[in-house]
C-alpha cells in the first residue's frame, strides 16, 4: 500500500512539472545525472536567468516588442501583468495565458478585437493558434491595440477618467455609451452620451453604420460690427450663402455691442434667416451648441468672409466625404521654433498646412457641443479675454479627436487680404498684437493636451477640370476659376 502511494505521488509530481523541467530532467538522465526535484528547480531557475541576460545583451527589448506580431502575456504575481500594457503600447497583439483573469475595463472594451485569449493549460497549442491568424486580422488586431492604448491606458489621467466615465454610465444608464462608442475611434472619452445616445448622430460612425450625413447645412455667421447698409460685407455674404442649393438656413450670431438691427434691415432670402443675439458676446460663444442648428453640417463664417455660391457648394460636397474633419478655405500652419523651444504659428502661403480657420469652414455640429463641454473653462476664458484664438482651439480639438489633418479646398488668395485692405478698423485681423497672441495660444493649447495634436498636410482638393485647358462649359464649378 505504501509503495503504491509513493508511486502515485511521484506520478502526480511529474504531471505538475512544466515542459522545461521535463526536458531538463530528460537531458540529465541521458548524461547519467539523476537529480531531485528541488535540484532541478534550482537548475531551471539558473538556466532561465542566464537565457534572460543573454537576450538582454543581444537584443533590444523594446525593439523586439515593436517588431513582434504577438506577445505572450502569462499570469502575473498580482491581479494582472505589466507585460499586458507593454504589449498594447508596442502594438503587439497580447496572447493572454491566464485563465480566469478579468481584463481591464472588460465591462465596456471588447478585448476579442485586440487580443487572443489562450488557455494556460494548453501551452503547446499557442504556436498553431497564432499561425492560423491571417494577415488582415493581424493588422486589425494591432490597430485596435494602438487605439485602446492611446484612448484609455496611455496615462494615469486617462485610466482614472475612463474609470469615472464607466461608473457614470452605470449610474446614468439612460444616457450611457454603447459598445460601439467605447470600441471605435475616437473612443468613449470623446463621444459624450449627453449629446446623443445614438451613434448615428456622431460624425465618426457613418461608415461603420452605413449611413451618410444630412444633405443640407446651416450657415452660422459671427458678427461683431454694426450693420451699416445693404451693401455691407455681411449682407453680401448672406445673399451668396443663401443661394446654395444645400443651404437649409442662415443663422447670424449677433455679438456686436450695438443694438440688434430690425428685421427690415436684413436681406430677404429664400431660406430662413435667424438672428440670435449673443448672451455673453464672447469669442467662444460662436461655437455654442444652439438648438436651432439641426443639420449635421455647420458652415462657420466670419462676417468679412468673401465667398461665392460655387465655393460654398464645392466645399460642402467635399465635407460630405470627410464629415469628421474641418473642411474649408483659409489655411495656416504650425512649426517648432528650436531657438525659443516653443511652437510657432505662421500664415505664410505654402503647400504645407495644419489648420483650416473656422472663418470659412465646414464641420460637424457635434464639435459645438464638444467645444463647449470638453474644453477646460480656463482655456475658454483665455480665448474670451484675448478675443482671439477660438479658431485655433477648435482645430486643436478636432485634430486631437480624429488624429488627422483638416482639408483645404480651392480658394482665391484674397480671402482675408481683401477685407484687410479695405481698412476695417474694427477687424481683429488689423490688430498688431493679433499674431503674437496666436503664438501664445499655440503653446497654451499644446500644454493643456500634453502633446501637439496638429498634423501637417499637403493635400488640396480642387474641382474636376480645375484650371484645365478645356471649355468652361464642361466645368461644373466654373465660377471658381474666375475668382
Amino acid at each position: 500500500m505504501y509503495v503504491e502511494t509513493v508511486a502515485l505521488r511521484k506520478r502526480q509530481e511529474a504531471e505538475l512539472e512544466v515542459p522545461e523541467m521535463k526536458m531538463l530532467r530528460f537531458s540529465l538522465s541521458l548524461m547519467g545525472m539523476e537529480r531531485t526535484r528541488n535540484e532541478l528547480q534550482e537548475l531551471h531557475q539558473r538556466a532561465s536567468l542566464c537565457f534572460y541576460h543573454v537576450c538582454l545583451c543581444r537584443f533590444d527589448y523594446q525593439e523586439l516588442l515593436h517588431n513582434s506580431s504577438f506577445c505572450l502575456v502569462p499570469r502575473g504575481r498580482r491581479l494582472g501583468s505589466f507585460r499586458f500594457l507593454e504589449a498594447l503600447q508596442a502594438a503587439c497583439i497580447p496572447v493572454i495565458l491566464s485563465n480566469g483573469w478579468e481584463l481591464p475595463f472588460s465591462e465596456v472594451i471588447d478585448w476579442r478585437k485586440a487580443a487572443i485569449i489562450g488557455d494556460e493549460r494548453l501551452l503547446l497549442q499557442v504556436p498553431s493558434i497564432t499561425r492560423s491568424v491571417g494577415r488582415d486580422r493581424i493588422l486589425a488586431l494591432r490597430q485596435q491595440t494602438q487605439f485602446l492604448w492611446d484612448a484609455y491606458f496611455s496615462s494615469v489621467a486617462k485610466i482614472v477618467l475612463t474609470t469615472l466615465e464607466i461608473i457614470r454610465d452605470r449610474v446614468e444608464s439612460h444616457v450611457s455609451r454603447n459598445h460601439l462608442l467605447w470600441n471605435s475611434l475616437p473612443g468613449g472619452l470623446f463621444a459624450l452620451p449627453q449629446f446623443s445616445a445614438d451613434p448615428a448622430q456622431f460624425p465618426f460612425y457613418y461608415a461603420i453604420l452605413g449611413k451618410s450625413p444630412s444633405q443640407q447645412f446651416t450657415a452660422v455667421i459671427h458678427t461683431v460690427t454694426p450693420l451699416q447698409s445693404q451693401v455691407s460685407p455681411v449682407v453680401k455674404l448672406i445673399i451668396a450663402v443663401a443661394k446654395s442649393k444645400f443651404c437649409a438656413q442662415v443663422v447670424v450670431l449677433w455679438n456686436c455691442d450695438r443694438p440688434l438691427p430690425p428685421r427690415n434691415k436684413w436681406p430677404s432670402t429664400s431660406v430662413p434667416l435667424t438672428v440670435i443675439e449673443g448672451q455673453t458676446k464672447t469669442m467662444s460663444s460662436r461655437f455654442s451648441p444652439h438648438d436651432i442648428i439641426t443639420t449635421d453640417a455647420v458652415l462657420s463664417l466670419d462676417e468679412d468672409s468673401v465667398l461665392s455660391t460655387n465655393e460654398v457648394d464645392f466645399a460642402f460636397i467635399v465635407w460630405q466625404s470627410f464629415p469628421e474633419r474641418i473642411v474649408g478655405y483659409p489655411a495656416r500652419s504650425h512649426y517648432w521654433d528650436s531657438s525659443r523651444s516653443r511652437w510657432g504659428y505662421t500664415s505664410k502661403w505654402t503647400n504645407d498646412y495644419s489648420m483650416v480657420l473656422t472663418g470659412a469652414a465646414f464641420y460637424h455640429r457635434y464639435y459645438h457641443y464638444l467645444f463647449t463641454h470638453y474644453i477646460p473653462a480656463s482655456l475658454l476664458t483665455m480665448v474670451d479675454h484675448m478675443a482671439n484664438c477660438e479658431d485655433i482651439l477648435m482645430n486643436f480639438l478636432v485634430s486631437a479627436v480624429t488624429k488627422q489633418p483638416p482639408i483645404k479646398v480651392t480658394q482665391k488668395k484674397q480671402y482675408k487680404e481683401t477685407m484687410m485692405g479695405q481698412g476695417s478698423k474694427a477687424s481683429r485681423w488689423a490688430d498688431p498684437d493679433h499674431f503674437a497672441q496666436r503664438q501664445t495660444c499655440m503653446n497654451a493649447f499644446s500644454q493643456w493636451l500634453g502633446f501637439m495634436p496638429l498634423v501637417h498636410s499637403q493635400m488640396r482638393l480642387d474641382p474636376v477640370l480645375f484650371r484645365d485647358q478645356v471649355s468652361i462649359l464642361r466645368k461644373k464649378y466654373r465660377d471658381i476659376e474666375r475668382l
